[in-house]
């Protein structure tokens, strides 16, 4: 009894490596993509990628034929949501100053736009994880893309800035 389950343990460890090394890159990338850190500091990124595969592993007997990647990026999306309610919202909190590529987006935002652009998920199931309408995800989906796509031109830097890296 004890050597078969010792080695449905074994399988099972086997399994989720294989899934871990096909699937952390990308879940990562989205996880960065979320938290708008830039992609070489990414502290935040990587610990909600950490409980995403904790909560999957946790998991993993009872998926019963479920994608395991499905279910990492669902419990993904929704601590990140969590989170981001509690970071962002309230009085005496502090906003970060994310410096990854959708900075400019808010917490819902980025998230709606990594689930419906980066990851392809359809706008009912997007809508049905955050709890929303259809209507509202396709609303704030367009509204993050033009912001992306109409930004505005850098700044250019001033004289005085560009004689002060000259000297250092």
């Amino acid at each position: 009894m004890r050597e078969r389950h010792a080695s449905q343990g074994v399988r099972r460890a086997r399994e989720f490596e294989a899934f871990v090394a096909g699937a952390a890159g990308r879940l990562l990338h989205a996880a960065t993509l979320l938290t708008a850190e830039a992609v070489d500091s990414n502290p935040h990124a990587r610990h909600l990628l950490t409980l995403s595969l904790a909560h999957t592993y946790a998991r993993w007997d009872r998926l019963r034929g479920e994608d395991p990647y499905d279910r990492a990026r669902q419990y993904l999306a929704t601590r990140f949501a969590r989170e981001a309610w509690h970071r962002y919202r309230g009085p005496g909190r502090v906003r970060a100053h994310p410096a990854g590529p959708l900075a400019r987006l808010t917490p819902q935002e980025r998230l709606i736009l990594v689930l419906r652009l980066y990851e392809g998920v359809a706008e009912e199931q997007t809508a049905a994880l955050l709890g929303l309408p259809p209507e509202r995800v396709r609303t704030i989906c367009d509204r993050a893309t033009a912001t992306l796509l109409h930004a505005p031109p850098p700044r250019p830097r001033s004289e005085g800035s560009s004689r002060m890296e000259a000297v250092r």
